[in-house]
């Protein structure tokens, strides 16, 4: 419901007043409300009923009605806010505002299990069937349902749609995986104990030891696995440094951390 109405605001108090459109069947629901004067409310909620119905078949009652909720309080929300003046004329800070709290409401419903447009459920369903991940499909619609926003409100609005767009699709990640995500680090060294003990005092993490065997040398070596947030990855480096400046040390990306002894902190 938060993110429902996080992206109602981030539509009717910035970017709708501004001709700015957003990607997928809400853009689409926008230049069709722009042409006929119908609520724009209306369009988001009927546009979005095929494809909720395609992905109760295809993908799973819970998701689809996580989204069929989301869809039903922008649709509302869109619906109350419109009479509300734009909080800003300017189209620049409309375009990042309004894509800013946009790309949080959105997060959030992902996050929480729910999506907010029906291209995204043929998205999900056309990535088992194609070699395109879900992200490329969704990407190749919004490309012209962007780009048309150019003939309905001029080609510098299609510009700041895209801007809006691109700063949504970010905040959207950052909602998703949040600003202190996690890494996985993997340590080969010729001091793995030392190691371990310095990141477990300095940094307060645990170390698991796994073994490994080198291809070329054929010789048993012990690899370190740790995970720890990216505010602390310096600190390691510099702590890896002192130690063996010849450890080879690799670090991943790791979108949830679950279990265990785990606690994300900051560094003081």
């Amino acid at each position: 419901m938060l993110g429902a109405i996080l992206a109602s605001v981030g539509l009717e108090i910035f970017l709708i007043p501004n001709n700015i459109i957003d990607g997928g069947i809400v853009g689409i629901s926008i230049i069709l409300s722009y042409l006929t004067n119908l609520p724009l409310g209306a369009f988001i909620f009927i546009l979005n009923l095929p494809f909720l119905f395609i992905g109760y078949k295809q993908i799973g009652k819970t998701f689809v009605i996580s989204t069929l909720f989301s869809v039903t309080v922008l649709s509302i929300g869109v619906t109350v806010l419109h009479p509300v003046p734009g909080l800003t004329k300017d189209v620049l800070l409309a375009a990042v505002f309004g894509g800013i709290i946009l790309g949080i409401g959105v997060g959030l419903i992902i996050r929480y299990g729910g999506s907010l447009d029906g291209t995204e459920i043929v998205a999900i369903i056309l990535d088992k069937r194609t070699a395109f991940s879900v992200g490329e499909i969704v990407m190749f619609f919004n490309f012209f349902i962007l780009s048309s926003a150019g003939f309905f409100f001029g080609w510098d609005k299609a510009m700041y749609s895209l801007i809006a767009y691109f700063i949504a699709f970010k905040v959207i990640d950052l909602t998703i995986e949040g600003l202190d995500e996690s890494k996985a680090v993997l340590i080969i060294t010729e001091q793995p104990k030392l190691i371990a003990e310095v990141l477990m005092a300095r940094l307060g993490r645990g170390v698991t030891f796994l073994e490994g065997r080198g291809g070329y040398t054929g010789q048993s070596k012990s690899v370190l696995y740790s995970v720890v947030t990216r505010l602390e990855i310096a600190k390691l480096k510099t702590i890896i440094d002192e130690i063996d400046e010849n450890a080879f040390v690799t670090i991943h990306d790791v979108h949830e951390v679950m279990g265990g002894k785990f606690k994300k902190k900051a560094i003081h």
